[in-house]
């Protein structure tokens, strides 16, 4: 079996020439893919809400619903739009190429199709599309509130914390979709730059968005966070139950200083750190000042306090 199958991928051809979608099968059925088949676009939406395949090769000029509108209409559904989808075309003038790019394909490959050709495409954007996915599941379980738009401000995707969050806030869809997006488009036509926050106004609370970057020519990556006005200081407190004092030695952990310059920083004696240490260690669960740095860095990352 070729490594571009390691899992048994499944991948959807859609093509309305019975002689291209018969050489396709067999190519792909040799890499030891699974193998769907789509006459047309109405038909590939049909069969890709039902299977769900790893990867779409698409006929970029089908009659009716042609490849683009085709694949337009699967990155509008959120259980499709993460699906890498590959145009086929015999057209190689650059409008269609781009016009390919710009309904949502990662790729587009000329017709005659040359199989050896094909395979290492599919090769790399299958691993990137399970990269994708692993790093949101990673995401998902560690409860960063990360969520991603497209150029439009339209949520792609997000962590559950996110929308935990948005219910708290009362921001419905409608909120998401007729003032978060235009605020985040307009925004992000001026090119922000990485660790820039913009404030919105949900229904009942502030919060804030911090653009992280461009995953990629369509994608926008941002964290989520409440904006209450609450010092570093003050989040620590809340999240450990720590006295004032606590807060204040175990945000100067976090930032690396040692026991002495933390004494010399808020005007003790090293002793009383140690105290101040042992209590904060006990009310985080932690065993060391290592743990207790890392603890309180992920905290404060996620209420959006570091760049």
């Amino acid at each position: 079996m070729s490594v571009v199958a390691q899992r048994s991928d499944v991948v959807l051809v859609v093509d309305d020439s019975a002689e291209t979608l018969g050489m396709l099968s067999q190519v792909l059925d040799e890499e030891g893919l699974t193998v769907l088949i789509a006459l047309d676009g109405e038909q590939a939406i049909n069969i890709a809400c039902k299977m769900r395949p790893d990867i779409i090769l698409l006929d970029a000029l089908m009659p009716n619903i042609d490849g683009f509108e085709t694949c337009r209409r699967m990155k509008q559904r959120a259980d499709l739009k993460n699906i890498p989808i590959i145009f086929m075309t015999g057209l190689s003038d650059t409008e269609h190429i781009v016009m390919g790019l710009e309904a949502g394909g990662v790729d587009y490959i000329a017709k005659p199709i040359n199989p050896q050709e094909l395979v290492a495409r599919m090769r790399v954007h299958l691993s990137n599309a399970r990269m994708t996915q692993s790093a949101r599941v990673a995401l998902d379980t560690a409860g960063q509130n990360i969520f991603t738009t497209d150029h439009n401000g339209k949520m792609l995707w997000a962590t559950p914390q996110v929308f935990a969050l948005f219910e708290l806030a009362m921001a419905d869809s409608n909120w998401l979709e007729g003032f978060l997006a235009p605020v985040l488009r307009n925004w992000l036509v001026h090119m922000p730059e990485q660790g820039r926050k913009i404030q919105v106004d949900a229904p009942i609370k502030k919060l804030q968005c911090k653009y992280l970057g461009e995953i990629n020519a369509h994608e926008h990556l941002f964290r989520l966070f409440e904006e209450d006005g609450s010092s570093d200081v003050e989040v620590l407190k809340k999240a450990y139950s720590l006295t004032e004092r606590e807060a204040e030695v175990l945000l100067w952990i976090a930032n690396g200083k040692t026991n002495r310059e933390i004494a010399q920083i808020l005007e003790m004696s090293p002793r009383t750190v140690n105290k101040h240490l042992e209590q904060v260690f006990k009310k985080m669960g932690v065993e060391n000042r290592t743990s207790a740095a890392s603890s309180s860095i992920r905290v404060l990352s996620e209420n959006g306090r570091l760049g």
